[in-house]
């Protein structure tokens, strides 16, 4: 019986329609991942518009992942929920369709400029106590850096190693070692 557990539990995991992991990815791969270099792009560019598209994107999207990570325990038990993310994901990004200008123009935008003294607010207190907490933890955010640093350093060493090994000498026999050859001339001197 574990093993037909196994057998199904693997079949659930890699059948596109049934795996959430696979559309999980698909969600993180056209929701953030494409957009970070599309706004490269953007930026790079220097081009107005597209710098703007991808403003636009940004925030809605901002604003789904914060009413999704009050929502996704409920949500992702509907069948077909991360179908439909990726369906929105693809919505938002579309350029024909436009998806994150109108969702930041019809709901967004209103939404924020209504409630703007109130966010400016909460906005500017979280900004006061952030910084209060990090001039107060100054050491430990030096110490934490610190570590962090050697870790990276230590983890590039390692793959460094594993991927470009040391070049070394193949695996001879050799015999025993001889004299250096002196000169002719320095012997008779």
């Amino acid at each position: 019986m574990a093993l037909h557990t196994q057998v199904v539990g693997l079949a659930q995991l890699l059948c596109p329609l049934n795996s959430n992991i696979v559309l999980k990815t698909a969600c993180c791969s056209i929701g953030i991942v494409i957009p970070v270099y599309s706004t490269f792009k953007a930026i790079e560019s220097k081009d107005q518009n597209d710098q703007h598209k991808w403003l636009l994107y940004w925030a809605a999207y901002g604003s789904f992942s914060v009413a999704e990570m009050f929502a996704e325990k409920l949500l992702s038990w509907f069948p077909l929920y991360y179908h439909m993310k990726f369906a929105f994901l693809v919505w938002l990004q579309l350029p024909t369709i436009n998806g994150a200008k109108q969702l930041y123009t019809d709901h967004l935008r209103p939404f924020l400029l209504r409630h703007q003294a109130r966010l400016d607010h909460v906005v500017d207190v979280v900004y006061g106590e952030m910084s209060k907490f990090v001039i107060a933890h100054q050491v430990e955010f030096q110490l934490a850096r610190s570590l962090l640093m050697n870790i990276l350093v230590t983890a590039n060493q390692m793959v460094r190693s594993i991927i470009l090994p040391a070049r070394r000498e193949p695996n001879r026999i050799e015999g025993p070692k001889r004299p250096p050859v002196q000169d002719s001339e320095s012997d008779e001197e």
